[in-house]
Order: structure tokens, then C-alpha cells, then sequence
């Protein structure tokens, strides 16, 4: 059975709720920020040299980065299902925006709490640069939303899985506003409504009320 080490608060999310998605058995180990560095415990760096979360067991098999365990679950354990194949028309949709939340979504969001907590000045270069950016960032969202009602296209696919996260819990670390991304919030109301969805949040985070608006 699969082992998930997750942080609370964390990507892990991604991973409880893929295999909640799937219907994959699978043991969870919670782990506890640091109530004051809001870090990872020595129990998890111990795990991990970066500390990070997520990280599986699969047998002899430890693995960690939330974008290489999705990956290795769908292949390995979830016979390729919410993976579009070569010969599927969302195909190359997929592969975006399965890439998009690492290599743009979450890493944006990332640059602008760091800057916003080294209390720049709000017309600092740095911070407007930052919030340039993701306001790019959401605005393609936003678009891409109203194109399909989910990131890949009419189906449900593990792109959302890997995106909703800095949407949505991440904004615990960095307030995001959604007012003005009417096609984003009704995606995560979409999100929402799904029984996997809620039952990975109710495991992973029971002290969190999903942020879905």
C-alpha cells in the first residue's frame, strides 16, 4: 500500500486527493507545520533533505516532488486515467497546463509572498514585477476557464489537480483576490462538488474550510 507523508497545508493535498480520485488504498502520515517558522517538522526532513512534502513509499520505493508522484501513481497504480493519451485531442492541453502550475502558477505566487514579506514598498520594482506577473498568470487562467471548464478541456484531468492547490490553499500564505476572476471561482465551486475532493480535504486538512471563492 502506498504511503503518503503529508504536511498539512501543503502540495501533499494534491496527492491524498489523487488517490482519493482514483480509488487508491493508501496509508496517511500527517505532519504539523512549525507553529512559528511555518516549516516542515524534523520527522519530515528527516525523510526528505529538502524537507518537502510530498513524499511516498511504495514498497522499497520513497519518492518525492508532487508533479513526479502524480505522474508515477497514474502510471504505475492508476492504469493512465486522468492522464490524456497521444491520441487524445486535449493531449498537448494537457501537458501545458499539467506543467503550467509548477512552472508558472505556483512559482508566481511563491515570488510575490516573498516579496510582499520583505515589506517592500508597494511601487518597489520587485513587488510590482511580481504582481505583474501573476495578474498575467490568473488573466490566462481566467481565459482558459472560459473556454472549457476544466484546464485540460471538457474533462476532469490530473492538470486540476496539480493547479487547484495554489488557487486555493496556498492563499493561506499568500492572499490572492479572485473578485475580479468570475470563471475561476466557479471552477473551484466546480472543484467543490466533488466527493474525492472533499473526502481528500476532510483527511488531509481537517482544520481547513477548502478556500473556494
Amino acid at each position: 500500500m502506498l504511503k503518503i507523508h503529508h504536511l498539512g497545508h501543503s502540495q501533499s493535498e494534491r496527492i491524498v486527493w489523487l488517490c482519493e480520485e482514483l480509488g487508491i488504498p493508501y496509508d496517511l502520515q500527517h505532519y504539523t507545520r512549525d507553529a512559528v517558522t511555518r516549516l516542515s517538522p524534523p520527522e519530515l526532513v528527516a525523510l526528505h533533505p529538502l524537507g518537502a512534502a510530498p513524499v511516498i513509499e511504495d514498497g522499497e520505493l520513497m519518492l518525492a516532488e508532487s508533479a513526479a508522484v502524480v505522474e508515477y501513481i497514474i502510471v504505475k497504480h492508476g492504469g493512465g486515467r486522468l492522464k490524456p493519451g497521444p491520441e487524445h485531442a486535449d493531449y498537448a492541453s494537457f501537458l501545458y497546463w499539467f506543467h503550467f502550475s509548477n512552472g508558472n502558477l505556483q512559482p508566481v505566487v511563491g515570488r510575490l509572498m516573498m516579496a510582499s514579506r520583505a515589506k517592500l514598498a508597494p511601487d518597489h520594482p520587485v513587488l510590482a514585477s511580481a504582481q505583474s506577473r501573476l495578474d498575467r498568470v490568473l488573466a490566462l487562467v481566467e481565459t482558459r476557464l472560459g473556454e472549457a471548464p476544466f484546464l485540460a478541456g471538457s474533462e476532469f484531468t490530473a492538470a486540476d489537480i496539480m493547479s487547484v492547490f495554489s488557487l486555493t490553499t496556498m492563499r493561506l500564505f499568500q492572499p490572492l483576490d479572485l473578485a475580479a476572476y468570475p470563471n475561476i471561482r466557479a471552477y473551484l465551486q466546480r472543484i467543490g462538488e466533488r466527493p474525492a475532493y472533499r473526502r481528500a480535504m476532510a483527511k488531509g486538512d481537517p482544520d481547513l474550510v477548502p478556500m473556494l471563492g
